[in-house]
């Protein structure tokens, strides 16, 4: 590449780095705590899958005009795309040889969410977490260069349970726009009734339905902590500040009796000394309940 393409090849990755800092996450994207030469990177995956999510979710838009603007998005994935995301992803894609396919799964999940607002069953969900949010954790290990089976599997752990601690996180903000990720098995069992939540009270019949689904949850953060004992370096600090984050949400809706109708439980800079500290006493093969009794 010439030395004007060079510099349109790095204002594609600021862009894409410009993206990363103005959404509002749980989580740092290309964080300091990544290496350098995979910031870049990581920052491009989470241009293309934040806008993609935002096609799905965001706005006024119709469902049928969502589905054309992923479509769109999922078409220049194949192409030579010179816009400022498509031109630092396809540049990502090469350097690194990441798998066409887990984008791909990401555009699926994203078309899901515009014709899905409920779920039947916990492997129904869990399905769609693998496409949703699994991706992004083995691309993120493919970037820092690792390829393995068992890093996958524990990243595919961490992955899902950040996103199911989130579905509960938001279960107000998401039942606002007529989403409930709770399985219908799980609600029936519980007893509980949707007008609740339309009368936004947490009942007795939803705190254990949700208690039920968050018990799940904790048990695939315990699987996904090898994913940060598994690396090394930089990226070994960054995985376990998210895991200790993702953890730390979870406690907190644990103690709020899942009542977000009065309080989404969110992390601030005040978390900051407790997760800090947690990734420094970092001990091998501990799991959450561990840690709760100690």
């Amino acid at each position: 590449m010439n030395s004007s393409g060079d510099a349109r090849l790095r204002g594609a990755y600021a862009a894409c780095a410009r993206l990363a800092r103005e959404h509002d996450e749980n989580f740092p994207v290309a964080s300091l705590l990544l290496p350098r030469a995979m910031r870049p990177h990581v920052a491009a995956v989470y241009a293309f899958a934040r806008t993609a999510d935002d096609f799905a979710d965001e706005g006024t838009r119709s469902p049928e005009e969502r589905l054309r603007l992923l479509d769109a998005w999922a078409a220049r994935l194949h192409d030579e795309d010179r816009d400022d995301v498509f031109l630092a992803v396809h540049n990502t894609i090469r350097e690194k040889r990441l798998p066409i396919s887990l984008f791909e799964d990401l555009l699926s999940a994203f078309r899901q969410d515009v014709t899905v607002r409920r779920y039947a069953t916990w492997a129904d969900l869990l399905d769609y977490c693998r496409r949703s949010a699994n991706p992004v954790g083995r691309l993120v290990l493919r970037i820092a260069g690792h390829d393995d089976l068992q890093l996958d599997r524990a990243s595919d752990a961490l992955c899902t349970a950040l996103q199911l601690a989130n579905f509960w996180q938001d279960l107000e903000r998401d039942w606002v726009k007529g989403r409930l990720y709770v399985p219908r098995a799980d609600v029936d069992a519980a007893g509980a009734k949707e007008s609740d939540l339309d009368d936004r009270r947490m009942s007795p019949a939803w705190r254990a339905a949700l208690a039920a689904v968050a018990a799940r949850t904790r048990m695939l953060f315990d699987e996904g902590r090898a994913v940060a004992d598994g690396v090394s370096g930089r990226l070994r600090w960054e995985l376990r500040l998210t895991w200790l984050g993702g953890v730390r949400i979870l406690d907190r809706l644990e103690r709020a009796r899942f009542d977000v109708f009065h309080g989404r439980p969110a992390l601030g800079p005040s978390d900051a000394p407790a997760i800090l500290w947690g990734a420094l006493a970092w001990p091998p093969g501990r799991t959450t309940q561990a840690r709760a009794k100690a």
